[in-house]
């Protein structure tokens, strides 16, 4: 059961960190589950922020720009 309860929470919190990422939160939540929560950490350091269209001001900084050269 603690196991369970140590890839849930550890899979909400890959999940947080990728929400602005490709594969958004569920997508990197669902992935996080069936793999693991340190492989779909891998995920979403490895991915790229979502497309967001020029002319729109996101506030706040968001997760994936950061590591964009």
């Amino acid at each position: 059961m603690s196991l369970f309860l140590a890839f849930l929470v550890g899979s909400l919190i890959v999940a947080f960190l990728g929400r602005n990422c490709r594969f958004g939160f569920w997508g990197n939540f669902f992935a996080s589950m069936l793999l693991s929560p340190l492989v779909g950490l891998l995920l979403v350091l490895a991915a790229e922020p979502k497309a967001v269209p020029e002319n729109r001001d996101t506030p706040g900084a968001r997760d994936c720009e950061s590591r964009q050269p």
